[in-house]
């Protein structure tokens, strides 16, 4: 398993969180971006700059992930595309994406475009927040535990 970001615009507030999570279950993280992103030095964290245009980290993101990895972005159609190859996708508000309510969120997203593009609504989401902060490391704590178990339960299985 690995940790993708959507970084060009992951809130600084989540970083800490996101590598001390990172160090403390040993998984890779790559911070995908379309310019240059730094960490701390670990060697589970690196980046991956990716040149093009609007959407090229998110395809290259979408590229790469492999069913079991985690990708965190607030991009709905990256998340989409991610759950459909089998990965979890969370956004930096704590909300994990599944088969059962991407499509939904999907509409959801759409809709909204429509209605601001029309001048029926305007704005976007609220501010991010502190309890943004704490549902999203709520979330990521609950995703990597259930990885470690099933990844130890593997593990035990093939040394019987």
């Amino acid at each position: 398993m690995r940790i993708y970001v959507d970084a060009d615009a992951f809130p600084k507030d989540l970083k800490e969180i996101l590598y001390k999570a990172v160090e403390r279950v040993k998984v890779p993280l790559i911070l995908v971006a379309g310019k240059v992103m730094r960490g701390p030095s670990s060697p589970y964290i690196s980046s991956l700059t990716v040149p093009g245009g609007i959407d090229a980290a998110d395809d290259k993101i979408a590229e790469l992930t492999e069913p079991g990895d985690i990708v965190i972005t607030a991009d709905i159609p990256l998340a989409d595309r991610v759950v459909s190859k089998g990965g979890f996708a969370i956004n930096p508000r704590g909300e994990l994406y599944t088969e059962r309510n991407i499509k939904e969120r999907l509409a959801t997203r759409d809709l909204l475009n429509d209605l601001r593009n029309s001048g029926i609504i305007s704005g976007g989401p609220a501010s991010f927040n502190p309890k943004n902060c704490q549902a999203f490391a709520n979330q990521l704590d609950r995703l990597l535990t259930k990885h470690c178990k099933q990844k130890s339960v593997v593990s035990s299985q093939k040394s019987e």
